[in-house]
């Protein structure tokens, strides 16, 4: 030790450690996106977090066909209808694979103007003269540009070599994105064994990696009907990280499903039954626009979340959403009361109901429900809570690990648990909650060889799903008329 004299100080850390801050409901969501209109175009199989519509425009693109670029539909709600972010987008087209090319393809100039109204892929795009002629330039002869139709404009530029009388068509080369040839199987990807690569659902335990955010909500519109991919994003939701859970929110096909009773079957023969699933059904529309309801759900679960300083203890059940009526996906009107829309409910189902103030969400459960009624896994809300807690504590206390075990470190993380906690439970967010460092759950064997276990208790609210109020006559009051 080196001779001191003089006066010094020291520092010890803090005993109580404040906990860190989560995005409970991060969405990441999964499917196809209009590449060819991306003016900073994302990678495709990589998570993308957007905190804007213009971010996620210029990445992905925008199309109103949501039929073949699934990701749009999301992208429109979230930011224009409900203006909530973040949100990660993984786009499984790939310009690389789904594609079809297009050899000397005759267009005619009108105007000093060609147009096509396919998904041309533009670093592909070849302009030329005669349909064996060479490929002009770029910026010399001819400017490209799609318009607001998503319609492709080749335009002649008055000093180039497409400006002469005798010149009324143009040939073209390229590739064009072909959306109809993803499957599930891209959906689900997978790791590249060549390149080590992930792909699809895989890429879910890329998110915290790259942006330090834990996924809240698994969403797949237009794909998550399926049952394996609804089996991939449940095995995937449930185990990310190896150490953190999301709830994934899913559709049921209103194509084949057409009557709200034959949805309980179909949930059940499609093995819908995770506690971490959400199901809903029908589909939504407001104006000319159909939606998935999941993008919906996801909607109402943002805002009520958002009004909750981001801690996702309210249900978003009987929560407004923004649209104007339910259907098919063929566009055909679906019309429920509370008995219709209840017993979706008791079936573990989600759906939406107009009978006081508006259109809401409709629905408490989890797919598991009715067969696990635990609340902890049968409330969507709870369920949550759970999700979110576990997540905060692993991202607080990570800090602490291989740090030595000694009383110093039982106390700190005792300290300002219950003190997180007392606080919840002061705000209402809790019923009450407690943590403990238990002896008989903590074996010499166990602490010989680094492990210790805390044992947290604590209660989230269930919601007040059913209100009654018994009315008696009471002719007692007719004293009154005496008085």
């Amino acid at each position: 030790m080196a001779y001191k004299h003089g006066v010094y100080t020291s520092e010890v850390a803090t005993s109580i450690i404040p906990a860190v801050n989560t995005t409970a409901g991060l969405p990441v969501v999964f499917g196809t996106a209009p590449i060819h209109l991306a003016t900073d175009r994302a990678k495709s199989n990589r998570p993308i977090l957007c905190y804007s519509y213009q971010e996620a425009v210029e990445q992905f693109g925008y199309s109103k066909n949501w039929q073949e670029y699934t990701l749009c539909e999301v992208m429109y709600s979230q930011f224009s209808l409900y203006n909530r972010s973040p949100i990660v987008f993984v786009n499984v087209l790939d310009a690389n694979k789904h594609k079809e090319a297009i050899e000397n393809r005759e267009l005619q100039l009108n105007d000093k103007v060609a147009t096509i109204a396919e998904p041309i892929l533009l670093e592909t795009l070849k302009v030329k003269k005669a349909s064996e002629g060479e490929a002009l330039s770029l910026g010399v002869d001819y400017e490209v540009a799609y318009d607001d139709n998503e319609v492709l404009n080749i335009t002649a530029l008055d000093e180039g070599q497409l400006v002469t009388e005798e010149i009324t068509s143009i040939f073209i080369d390229c590739d064009k994105l072909d959306p109809s040839l993803v499957n599930e199987d891209d959906i689900i990807g997978g790791i590249d064994i060549s390149t080590g690569a992930y792909k699809g659902l895989e890429t879910l335990n890329q998110v915290f990696p790259l942006y330090g955010l834990v996924p809240g909500i698994v969403l797949a519109p237009g794909w998550s009907d399926k049952s394996e991919v609804s089996a991939v994003m449940k095995a995937k939701a449930s185990n990310i990280n190896s150490h953190f859970k999301a709830i994934t929110i899913h559709d049921a096909p209103t194509d084949t499903v057409t009557k709200y009773t034959d949805v309980n079957k179909w949930k059940n023969d499609n093995n819908f039954t995770g506690e971490n699933q959400v199901l809903c059904w029908p589909m939504v529309k407001l104006g000319d626009d159909i939606y998935h309801m999941s993008t919906h759900a996801l909607g109402a679960i943002a805002t009520t979340d958002s009004s909750n300083d981001d801690i996702p203890y309210e249900s978003p059940s009987n929560k407004s959403i923004q649209i104007d009526g339910i259907c098919l996906a063929n566009g055909t009107e679906v019309i429920l009361g509370p008995d219709e829309a209840n017993y979706l409910e008791g079936q573990g189902i989600v759906t939406a109901l107009n009978f006081i103030g508006g259109w809401k969400l409709w629905g408490n459960r989890t797919c598991c429900y009715p067969s696990n009624t635990d609340p902890k896994d049968s409330f969507i809300c709870i369920r949550r809570m759970f999700n979110w807690h576990s997540q905060t504590f692993i991202q607080t206390y990570w800090a602490k690990v291989d740090k030595p075990i000694n009383k110093r470190l039982i106390e700190t993380v005792v300290d300002s648990e219950n003190i997180r906690i007392n606080g919840f439970v002061s705000e209402g967010i809790l019923l009450g909650g407690r943590i403990e460092f238990l002896e008989d759950e903590n074996s010499t064997t166990n602490l010989l060889d680094g492990i210790i276990k805390f044992h947290t208790y604590f209660t989230p609210p269930t919601p007040a799903r059913e209100i009654e109020n018994v009315i008696e006559y009471d002719p007692s009051y007719f004293s009154s008329l005496f008085s």
